[in-house]
């Protein structure tokens, strides 16, 4: 097995970043864990010093996001170059991703906790009450595939 990073992982763009990004209250791309075993949404805040946002994951039927659901998580947030923040179990009702700018949020989801029959998840993001403009992006970075060539973008020599 490959011990490149980049060929034992995916590493999707999830959201393009974007100067005004919790703006109009954005889901992410729907990700398959038919193909994964687990998936990290990495939120990367750059300016922004007072926006906040809730961040729910959902499981869908399909992926156009189809009938949402939104679930139980974990997760981690912290400054830029800091060490990782504490995890943290999430309730289906999220949590609230901390103003301040040069932050980062990390959202895991293990498709062993979702509704197998809803194998498609999503992140949501939710603009706090105050409309401020807050740069960033979100990364989803998919592990562990369940069979090699999962969705073609995996290098098949890595069994």
């Amino acid at each position: 097995m490959s011990q490149i990073l980049s060929e034992r992982v995916n590493i999707r763009q999830a959201l393009v970043p974007a100067a005004d990004r919790y703006n109009a209250n954005p889901a992410t791309d729907v990700f398959n864990l038919k193909l994964y075993e687990t998936v990290a949404f990495v939120i990367n805040k750059g300016a922004g010093a007072t926006g906040t946002a809730v961040v729910t994951i959902e499981e869908c039927d399909n992926a156009a996001g189809d009938n949402p659901v939104a679930i139980p998580f974990r997760y981690r947030q912290h400054d830029a170059g800091a060490a990782q923040g504490a995890l943290t179990v999430a309730t289906a009702a999220g949590f609230t991703f901390a103003a301040g700018a040069d932050r980062l949020a990390i959202i895991e989801v293990e498709a062993a906790s979702i509704d197998q029959a809803k194998s498609f998840v999503r992140m949501q993001l939710t603009e706090g009450v105050v409309d401020a403009t807050v740069v960033a992006g979100v990364l989803a970075i998919l592990g562990k595939p369940r069979y090699v060539g999962a969705d073609g973008d995996l290098d098949p020599g890595l069994a």
